[in-house]
């Protein structure tokens, strides 16, 4: 689910923890799985590194380490997963960071900002450089490409370079053959798909079967694929803004979607569609907090079915 690899010094470093404490919890009680580089060390996952930040966390809240250890690995991850399904979201963005960036895009030093945005993503856990870094960065990006002061082919460059990114480590994840089914797209006329990828990365590592479907896909298509993989929940990312009758038309055919699967939007475009939704079966997902809320009840409704 997560990507980076980490030593124990630098998981000592993003925890807290001391070196002596994290092998104690690794050995004594099983709550972190590091697995062996070619030379033998040790190496932590980005999973293992929240697991600890969360047990860290429950304890300065009094409880105590044997105690969540007898709860065991998989519910500790369960339960972290709800608790912090977006604390990410409630972080403001790495300002600082995300100014030297942007400052080293006029003029261009290509070397200069991939290796300060590599570095940045490479020690955190990949879901927060997605929350904290790469959206905000994106963001960033096309305001100033929409008031005119970044050029389209440096936006172009940037957004490819978000992309990479996102599609590797999805491309590593384990392939979930049993969680629900979430078909993710961007409807007929939305070209930019960042937002719709993230939230397609964020669902994979839940543990749902995603179908990415990327940008501009045509309504009568969607239905089509819709008929052959029968989803459990239909994510649409919205992001351009749109006339009050282009409007009405796109929501006329969401209605038509929803009658066959649960439907669900989100984005900046999004929003616009308000009291259009009101008395529809289609839900608004006005941030990450509310997707996450979303998926952790399919995920749930799903593990009734089997229990």
């Amino acid at each position: 689910m997560f990507m980076n690899k980490h030593r124990i010094h630098r998981v000592a470093k993003l925890t807290g923890l001391s070196k002596d404490v994290i092998r104690v919890w690794e050995r004594r009680y099983g709550l972190v799985k590091p697995s062996r580089s070619s030379n033998r060390y040790r190496e932590y996952s980005d999973e293992d590194v929240a697991l600890l930040r969360f047990v860290k966390a429950q304890m300065e809240q009094g409880a105590t380490i044997g105690g969540l250890a007898t709860e065991g690995r998989d519910s500790l991850l369960s339960r972290m997963r709800v608790a912090t399904a977006f604390i990410a979201e409630e972080q403001k963005p790495h300002e600082h960071l995300l100014d030297d960036l942007m400052g080293l895009l006029d003029p261009i030093d290509k070397a200069g900002f991939e290796r300060k945005l590599n570095g940045a993503v490479a020690v955190i856990p990949f879901e927060e450089a997605v929350q904290r870094i790469l959206l905000p960065l994106q963001r960033r990006i096309g305001e100033q490409w929409h008031e005119g002061r970044l050029g389209t082919a440096i936006e172009h460059y940037v957004t490819k370079l978000i992309q990479q990114k996102l599609f590797s480590v999805m491309n590593q994840l384990p392939v979930n053959e049993f969680g629900p089914r979430v078909l993710i797209a961007c409807p007929e006329g939305e070209t930019h798909e960042i937002g719709a990828q993230a939230v397609a990365y964020t669902a994979a590592t839940r543990g749902c079967q995603v179908y990415y479907l990327g940008p501009n896909l045509p309504i009568s298509d969607l239905m089509a694929f819709c008929e052959k993989i029968r989803p459990d929940l239909v994510l649409l990312s919205f992001t351009e803004s749109k006339s009050e009758a282009a409007m009405l038309q796109q929501l006329k055919e969401l209605e038509q979607l929803a009658t066959g699967w649960p439907v669900a939007v989100g984005g900046q475009g999004a929003l616009a569609f308000g009291v259009l939704l009101r008395d529809t079966k289609i839900e608004i997902l006005e941030d990450l907090t509310a997707l996450h809320s979303r998926l952790m009840i399919l995920l749930s409704m799903r593990q009734r079915v089997y229990q």
